[in-house]
């Protein structure tokens, strides 16, 4: 009996199928860590919620105090007020003495040209856009509103607030927000 010799091909990959291989995941990896390590996903969910925080802050505030608190809102800046103007005299502190110290909030909550880190104040940052579903004088250059001592929020003229929907988009990623009449309350919409 003879048998003929087969050769057998050696297990493993060849060269030129490991260095397509390296290219490929090189390639893969290029692209998806851009998209995995872009920082204004993350920006827009923070800004948004430091928002809601100072919002609701803002109400508490108002029911302890048993007398109106303001909430700047201009387009660049959430922040929590003691008056209408939301001057030098009525800045309200942040709870834990300080504001996050941002870039954006520094150029973002001044009083007399000058920063202010003991303010409830925050900044938007660069990559964010904020907008109300519409033109609203309460928010927007020199826009407020107020709670009351109930927690009621009112407008800028000082009547009841409507509903208003604040969407925080950036990138690909957008959060709104909905402030009900009435109650204040702030609900995450889809």
């Amino acid at each position: 009996m003879h048998t003929a010799f087969v050769p057998r091909r050696a297990a493993g990959f060849t060269m030129v199928e490991l260095i397509t291989v390296i290219i490929l995941v090189g390639i893969l990896g290029a692209i998806g860590s851009s998209r995995f390590f872009s920082k204004t996903v993350f920006e827009n969910r923070a800004y948004a919620d430091q928002a809601k925080t100072i919002i609701r802050y803002a109400q508490k505030l108002a029911v302890a105090r048993n007398r109106p608190v303001f909430v700047r809102s201009d387009g660049n800046s959430f922040a929590v007020c003691a008056n209408a103007a939301c001057d030098a005299s009525g800045i309200v502190p942040a709870p834990g003495g300080s504001n996050d110290g941002s870039a954006a909030t520094k150029l973002n909550c001044q009083q007399n040209n000058a920063y202010a880190p003991q303010w409830m104040c925050t900044g938007r940052p660069t990559g964010v856009t904020v907008a109300a579903e519409t033109a609203r004088p309460e928010f927007g250059a020199g826009g407020f509103f107020s709670f009351d001592a109930m927690g009621r929020p009112f407008n800028k003229d000082g009547s009841a607030l409507t509903a208003m929907t604040l969407t925080f988009s950036s990138g690909g990623n957008t959060t709104r927000w909905l402030l009900w009449p009435e109650t204040g309350y702030l609900q995450n919409v889809p």
